[in-house]
């Protein structure tokens, strides 16, 4: 198994789905994002947005949780130790190109989309991948580009 192989390069993975129901939402948001449209049913309607919605914070978080649960490590049957999967160096290019509203259904998926070696770091790789999120029309909802970097010898 090469690493491309291992990484899926270029394939979308759904993560799975999530639910975002009103009272998850309000205590996601009185601990995190204390705005009225995440917090206040009543103004939210009186809001821009027309309802209450979830935190695009939520829904990165729920990306997160969805992503770190649907692993690649079990999958690997290649030469040598299983790639050991380390910390994200960080996002870029964070959109919540629309709201979630209270009752919608979301779907999650990553791509890989490069690997690469890192040179100050002898035997690790940083691993590009698309993150993106679609409610149940299909409208995609969240979308960044997100690293993580392994160790692959």
């Amino acid at each position: 198994m090469t690493l491309d192989e291992f990484f899926r390069v270029g394939t979308t993975v759904t993560l799975g789905s999530h639910t975002f129901e009103a009272e998850a939402i309000k205590a996601f948001a009185r601990k995190y994002d204390p705005q009225v449209f995440h917090v206040d049913e009543d103004a939210a309607k009186k809001s821009v947005l027309g309802g209450l919605c979830a935190s695009g914070w939520h829904t990165a978080a729920t990306w997160m949780k969805l992503n770190l649960e649907t692993r690649m490590d079990a999958e690997w049957t290649g030469p040598g130790p299983t790639p050991e999967f380390g910390p994200s160096p960080g996002f870029k290019n964070l959109k919540w190109l629309k709201p979630v509203y209270a009752g919608q259904t979301v779907t999650f998926t990553r791509t890989v989309l490069s690997h690469r070696p890192i040179a100050s770091r002898p035997g690790w790789r940083i691993l590009t991948l698309r993150s993106e999120a679609f409610d149940s029309t299909g409208d995609k909802v969240l979308e960044f580009e997100s690293a993580v970097l392994v160790k692959v010898e």
